[in-house]
């Protein structure tokens, strides 16, 4: 059993950054694949980044790459998102979750999931 617990979301204006951690407990941390994911109102929920145990690969869609940054530390048990550039579409409540499996953009292949972390980017 993983338990995660997503925090340091809030409200910033379109170009500002955030940090997003992730802070898990429970099995060896460092073996399983994490991911953030996201879902905005009335939105189905849609893969953002994920990042194999080692932290040596990273994933992202499209519209974050060049923006967002997930990293890892093992040694602490928790996972990071850095968003730069905040768009008004960035607009979601951002969930960590972790996979036994590879990385992964699918929802099904996660095993345990966070309550999220509301980020809303609006002036």
């Amino acid at each position: 059993q993983v338990q995660v617990v997503e925090s340091g979301g809030g409200l910033v204006q379109p170009g500002d950054s955030l940090r997003l951690s992730c802070a898990a407990s429970g099995r060896i941390f460092s073996s399983y694949a994490m991911g953030w994911f996201r879902q905005a109102p009335g939105k189905e929920r849609e893969f953002v980044a994920a990042i194999t145990g080692s932290g040596v690969d990273t994933y992202y869609r499209n519209s974050v790459k060049g923006r967002f940054t997930i990293s890892r530390d093992n040694a602490k048990n928790t996972v990071y998102l850095q968003m730069n550039s905040l768009k008004p579409e960035d607009t979601a409540v951002y969930l960590c979750a972790a996979s036994s499996r590879a990385p992964s953009i699918v929802i099904g292949n996660y095993d345990y999931w966070g309550q999220g972390t509301q980020v809303t980017v609006s002036s």
